[in-house]
C-alpha cells in the first residue's frame, strides 16, 4: 500500500512540476503562418500577429488577434532568438 502511495505522490509531484520546467528548443520554429485577419472591431484596434510557442517539447500555433491600441504607444512584435544552440521567445510589448 505504501509503495502504490510512494508511486502516486511522485507522479502528482511530476504532473505539477511538469509546467515549472522551462526548456528552450534547439529546433528552429517553422515557417510563420499566412493568417487572414478578422474584420477590424473598430478604428481603436491594433492586429497582433500569430506566433509559434514552444511548450510540451513541440510548438504550436497561437493565432492573430486584435487588440485596443494603447494611447501614445506602439506594438513591437514578439520574435524568436537563436542564443547558441538554443532558440528562445521575446515576447510582444508596447513602447
Amino acid at each position: 500500500m505504501k509503495k502504490i502511495a510512494c508511486v502516486l505522490l511522485l507522479g502528482l509531484v511530476c504532473l505539477v512540476l511538469d509546467g515549472c520546467i522551462v526548456a528552450h528548443p534547439t529546433v528552429a520554429p517553422p515557417a510563420l503562418k499566412v493568417e487572414v485577419k478578422t474584420v477590424k472591431p473598430g478604428p481603436n484596434y491594433v492586429w497582433i500577429s500569430g506566433h509559434w510557442k514552444w511548450t510540451g517539447g513541440r510548438y504550436f500555433w497561437v493565432s492573430g488577434h486584435w487588440t485596443k491600441k494603447r494611447v501614445g504607444k506602439s506594438w513591437v512584435p514578439g520574435h524568436w532568438i537563436k542564443r547558441g544552440g538554443r532558440w528562445a521567445w521575446k515576447p510582444g510589448h508596447w513602447r
